[in-house]
């Protein structure tokens, strides 16, 4: 999979991310202290959260595949 790729997911996830924390934000139960944990919106952001991270850290690996390459 391409450098390109991976960034079209990551952006694509962030959007996603964007929109679950615009509903986030509206629901009744995110101004309770403990909403976060029992929200099911909250858990696919986290999940949204770790598969962002899982790509830029292969973006990483490709970044300095390209490195060691070039050199």
């Amino acid at each position: 999979m391409s450098i390109d790729d991976l960034q079209d997911q990551v952006d694509t996830l962030l959007e996603e991310r964007d929109k679950l924390e615009e509903i986030c934000d509206t629901l009744p139960r995110c101004e309770e202290d403990d909403g976060c944990d029992t929200c099911e919106t909250y858990a696919k952001i986290a999940k949204i959260d770790e598969k962002v991270e899982e790509l830029e850290d292969k973006i990483e690996e490709l970044l300095g595949e390209d490195e060691v390459d070039e050199d």
